[in-house]
């Protein structure tokens, strides 16, 4: 369970919170010279950045969703998983031109492991929503947001929303609320505002300046103690 936005004002700001099950995932927050990610251990045994932030400006995120068979794993040289996608989007090895060529090009599906859709967004202000075996949007508007539900093709996860879920609402509300003034402080206040307890808390939220090219970082809803960390 996650939630991610982008706000376009006067300075273009990103706000995720990553909810996990810490019995299934291990996680851990990685800061290198070029980039900041949270860190998913996988069988290999290394931390891969799925949900991250470039020095570029390019910020990935993987948010899990209830799976189509339209987009089940296969190895097919024409398919690109989502999650090689966002990562090397997050490494900087895909521009964001690229990963809009890619989704137009070739089709995009789940992981082996993982049903996922990601948003994609540059220090523009673009946002690339990619929905495996459903499809893409391309916007740059005043603010993108998603959770862990369908955007592109909402009935199709509605069956699946938990009840009492109303992150989507309650953050798109918040966000429709705010001017150009938006602010790194305001974000906090969206992500605080839904973030989540128990089972699937939020372990890690994170804000991403893109005039500051600068992460703003909490560790288990602690938004009393905020950490930064200049790319």
């Amino acid at each position: 369970m996650c939630t991610r936005f982008v706000f376009n004002g006067v300075d273009t700001i990103t706000g995720f919170n990553f909810d996990i099950d810490l019995s299934v995932w291990t996680h851990t927050v990685v800061t290198e010279k070029n980039r900041f990610y949270i860190g998913i251990k996988m069988p290999d045994n290394k931390y891969h950045s799925f949900h991250g932030v470039n020095k570029n400006g390019n910020v990935g995120t993987l948010l899990y969703v209830h799976g189509n068979e339209n987009a089940a794993y296969r190895k097919d040289e024409n398919c690109y998983t989502i999650s090689a996608l966002t990562e090397n989007f997050i490494k900087g090895e895909v521009s964001f031109e690229e990963a809009l060529n890619i989704v137009q090009e070739r089709e995009i599906i789940y992981a082996p492991d993982a049903s996922m859709q990601a948003m994609l967004s540059d220090k523009n202000g673009r946002v690339l929503i990619i929905e495996p075996g459903i499809g893409y949007k391309y916007e740059q508007k005043e603010f993108s947001l998603i959770t862990n539900y369908s955007v592109l093709s909402p009935e199709t996860t509605k069956p699946y929303i938990v009840s009492g879920d109303t992150r989507y609402e309650a953050a798109k509300e918040l966000l429709e609320a705010y001017d150009k003034k938006f602010s790194v402080s305001d974000a906090c206040k969206v992500l605080k505002s839904v973030c989540q307890k128990g089972l699937w808390a939020t372990r890690v939220s994170f804000v991403y300046s893109a005039l500051q090219n600068k992460v703003y970082y909490v560790l288990n809803n602690d938004f009393d103690n905020i950490s930064e960390f200049q790319l």
